[in-house]
């Protein structure tokens, strides 16, 4: 069973919180607070959430069944109506609504806490409004949240896969975030702490020795440092996690694609194709894009930022000329290149000058219903093109060639394929990578920060320098793996991390 934070830790963040001076509300307090969870707009229902200590008591006074809603037991859910602020003075009903009741120490928060589900639109804006005058005042950004870690009910790692969950762009996204939020992270990032605290606590025992037994001790301990199986164990284990940064990255923020080629070598089509819907104009005149146009689509669980582009030449026209100006500067940008090679008139040395070094390639021969690929252009492998691109694109530069009609749709399911697997690759996802990922920057240098902190120790543990020199490093990195689960905190970290989350959370 998972051991819940002490209450009192909220309490001393209170006191350590610094005075904002600005008459500002702060996540410092114990206010009533109170925030619609949903998003704004006209829609059939709307929910708004409530907590803090006489949350309950303090609802009840604009409810049109105070008895019956003070009297709930927490995991209940009482009918009646909101009424018009003040109560007493018009008494008027502004909205029918459902209050879910929750108390403290089982709800989110920890605290008492209630949700009103009532009409969307404007009649959220009346409840909350009610709400107000009866003593609660609008929550800040994640101040939800915020709570819900201060009290014990979660740690940093799952408060912050909060958020993860909330902005998830495909399934697997938020597969990755649910298994953050449910604690695999909290669980390895515990289990690595416990490894390095054993070890901790072995090389500490050798420097608790009296002068007389020094001696002896360090004959025990030397050439050896006491658990240096587990501290090994233990690096492992985080060189492990820190890998996992570009692939959880990769699956919550996306990659930028970008499809590019001469004029009318098909690009648009495939852009439609690729969307199943017709987005792009396309024409059999060329030039017809002069713009860039983007979607975004899920490729095997990658969110993709797909941008049709202007096609690549030099022209007169001075609004084709800025399509194609701003179509070479999304060419640095993206993350892979999409380019389209003309089937029927085949490659040509102007498709090879827009070939980019270093940058991650698929190039697709268009038209494969009217025109083959040579034999001397197929191949197997990644590798460059040929020799003449050989010279444009240096070796190792990831190309594959794959043939393809925008027309009938043949190739399709190789180019997703493709896709997917050249961003994973550079994402440096494998097989056995597997299993707890990070989920945000914060957690990834402070995993770094451990990891590096504990080769020191075993380096210089390598020396053989003395334990005392190592004691230290360990216990930094014990103190870095904490602040990623927020045992190890302070307040201006916490009120930074919790104001990037949507208010309602």
């Amino acid at each position: 069973m998972r051991k819940a934070r002490p209450k009192r830790q909220g309490e001393a963040y209170r006191s350590m919180a610094p005075s904002q001076g600005t008459g500002m509300n702060s996540y410092a307090n114990d206010d009533l607070i109170a925030a619609v969870a949903t998003p704004p707009g006209k829609g059939a229902l709307a929910l708004i959430r409530l907590s803090g200590k006489g949350s309950i008591e303090a609802a009840a006074e604009v409810f049109s069944r105070p008895e019956k809603l003070l009297r709930s037991p927490g995991n209940t859910i009482v009918h009646g109506w909101i009424l018009g602020p003040p109560a007493g003075e018009q008494g008027g009903r502004l909205d029918e609504v459902m209050v879910s009741v929750y108390r403290s120490p089982v709800s989110y928060t920890g605290e008492d806490s209630l949700e009103i589900s009532c009409h969307g639109g404007i009649a959220s804006a009346a409840v909350l409004a009610a709400l107000r005058h009866s003593g609660f005042r609008n929550a800040l950004p994640g101040e939800f949240s915020f709570r819900a870690f201060m009290n014990g009910k979660m740690d940093l790692s799952r408060s912050e896969s909060v958020m993860e969950l909330v902005s998830a762009k495909t399934d697997r996204g938020r597969s990755n975030a649910v298994g953050r939020l449910s604690g695999v992270l909290e669980d390895e990032i515990n289990g690595i702490k416990k490894l390095l605290l054993d070890v901790l606590a072995e090389t500490e025992l050798y420097l608790d020795y009296s002068e007389d037994e020094a001696d002896a001790a360090a004959g025990e301990a030397a050439g050896a440092f006491p658990g240096r199986e587990k501290a090994e164990e233990a690096g492992e284990r985080l060189q492990k996690l820190s890998l996992s940064w570009q692939r959880e990255r990769l699956y919550q923020d996306g990659a930028l694609a970008v499809i590019a080629g001469l004029p009318n070598a098909g690009k648009s089509s495939i852009f439609n194709l690729l969307l199943g819907e017709e987005r792009s104009i396309v024409t059999e005149i060329p030039g017809t894009t002069r713009d860039w146009i983007e979607a975004w689509l899920s490729v095997e669980g990658i969110p993709l930022r797909l941008i049709d582009t202007a096609g690549l030449r030099d022209s007169g026209d001075p609004a084709e000329r800025l399509g194609v100006e701003r179509s070479r500067e999304l060419l640095e940008s993206a993350d892979l290149l999409i380019y389209v090679i003309d089937g029927e008139r085949g490659l040509r040395e102007e498709d090879l000058n827009f070939l980019h070094p270093g940058k991650t390639t698929i190039l697709l021969w268009n038209k494969l219903d009217r025109a083959e690929i040579p034999e001397d252009l197929k191949f197997e492998k990644k590798v460059p093109l040929s020799e003449t691109a050989q010279v444009r694109k240096p070796k190792g530069t990831p190309v594959r060639l794959l043939p393809f009609s925008a027309r009938t749709g043949e190739g399709m399911t190789e180019l997703l394929a493709a896709i997917a697997g050249a961003l994973r690759d550079t994402a440096g996802e494998v097989a056995e990578s597997e299993g707890p990922g990070l989920g945000t920057r914060r957690q990834k240098d402070l995993v770094d920060s451990a990891l590096a902190s504990l080769n020191e120790a075993l380096n210089l543990a390598g020396q053989h320098e003395a334990l005392d020199l190592i004691a230290p490093c360990l216990r930094e990195a014990v103190n870095a793996l904490g602040e990623i689960t927020g045992e190890v905190s302070n307040a201006d970290m916490l009120e930074l991390m919790f104001s990037t989350f949507c208010v309602g959370k």
